[in-house]
C-alpha cells in the first residue's frame, strides 16, 4: 500500500500513543513515534510498523522543550514522507493530590508539558503542512481530557486545567488554520484502561470510578484510538473544531 503520508504521535511508546500508532499504520501511514523516557517501547514498536511494511522512526523529544521539538521535527524533514498529520498525545499527570499540596514546580511542569508541548508541537506541524507556506494540508488531533470539563476535585484540577487549556487551544487553532488546508480537532477520554493511572498512584482507578459511567466499563485504548484516527482521516473532511468525548457516556 502507497503511504498516506507521515503523521507524528506524540508520547506513542505506550498506551493510547501506541494504540494510534498500531491503528494508523494499519490505515497505511507512516508513522513517527515521539517518546521521553519509553526507547525499548518506541524501538520495540518501530520494529512492529516496519514489519507491517510501512516506514517508521522513534524520536526521544521533551514536547516542552522548543530546541528539542524543533530538532524532532527536522529529523522528520530529514527522514519521512511530508508530513500528513499530528497526534498531540505526550502528557504528564502527577499523583493525586488536593490544590493546598501543590508546589509551583509541580504546577508548571503540568503546564509545560501538557499545554507548552502541544503548543509547540502544533506550530511545527502547522509550519509544514498550511497549504498558504506550500504544504499540502493534514489534520491535527489534540489529546484533551474528560477532566477538562469534570474538573478532577480531590485528585489532580492541574491536569484538568491544563486539559481545559488544550480545548481552548484546539478551538482557535481550528480557526485560524481551516483555509489552509489544516483541520484541528480534540479528543477527550474518560476512564481508559491504560498505566497513566498508576503513575497517579491510583492504579485501580478505573475499577473503582467505572460505575459512575453509563455504559458500567471503563474504555480501552483502541477504543480512543479509533476516534483519533477517524479525525486524521478523509471520513473526517467537513469536521473541525470538535471537542469529541470518549467516555462512556459520563
Amino acid at each position: 500500500m502507497a503511504s498516506k503520508g507521515t503523521i507524528l504521535v506524540t508520547g506513542g511508546s505506550r498506551g493510547i500513543g501506541a494504540a494510534c500508532v498500531r491503528l494508523l499504520a494499519r490505515d497505511g501511514y507512516d508513522v513517527v513515534i515521539n517518546y521521553a523516557r519509553s526507547a525499548a517501547a518506541a524501538d520495540s514498536l518501530v520494529a512492529e510498523m516496519t514489519g507491517l511494511g510501512r516506514s517508521s522512526i522513534a524520536i526521544r523529544a521533551d514536547v516542552g522543550s522548543d530546541a528539542e521539538v524543533t530538532a524532532m521535527y527536522q529529523e522528520i524533514d530529514r527522514s519521512m514522507p511530508p508530513l500528513a498529520g499530528l497526534v498531540n498525545n505526550a502528557g504528564i499527570l502527577f499523583e493525586k493530590a488536593l490544590l493546598r499540596d501543590f508546589d509551583a514546580d509541580r504546577i508548571n511542569e503540568t503546564l509545560r508539558v501538557n499545554v507548552t508541548g502541544s503548543f509547540l508541537c502544533a506550530r511545527e506541524a502547522v509550519r509544514r503542512m498550511s497549504t498558504a507556506q506550500g504544504g499540502n494540508g493534514g489534520a491535527i488531533v489534540n489529546l484533551s481530557s474528560a477532566a477538562a470539563r469534570i474538573g478532577s476535585p480531590n485528585e489532580f484540577i492541574d491536569y484538568a486545567a491544563s486539559k481545559g487549556a488544550i480545548d481552548a487551544m484546539t478551538l482557535g487553532l481550528s480557526k485560524e488554520v481551516a483555509r489552509e488546508g489544516i483541520r484541528v480537532n480534540a479528543v477527550r477520554p474518560g476512564l481508559i484502561h491504560t498505566d497513566i493511572h498508576a503513575s497517579s498512584g491510583q492504579p485501580d482507578r478505573v475499577e473503582r470510578l467505572q460505575d459512575q459511567v453509563p455504559m458500567g466499563r471503563g474504555g480501552s485504548a483502541q477504543e480512543v484510538a479509533d476516534a483519533v484516527v477517524w479525525l486524521l482521516s478523509p471520513a473526517a473532511s467537513y469536521v473541525n473544531g470538535v471537542l469529541l468525548d470518549v467516555t462512556g457516556g459520563r
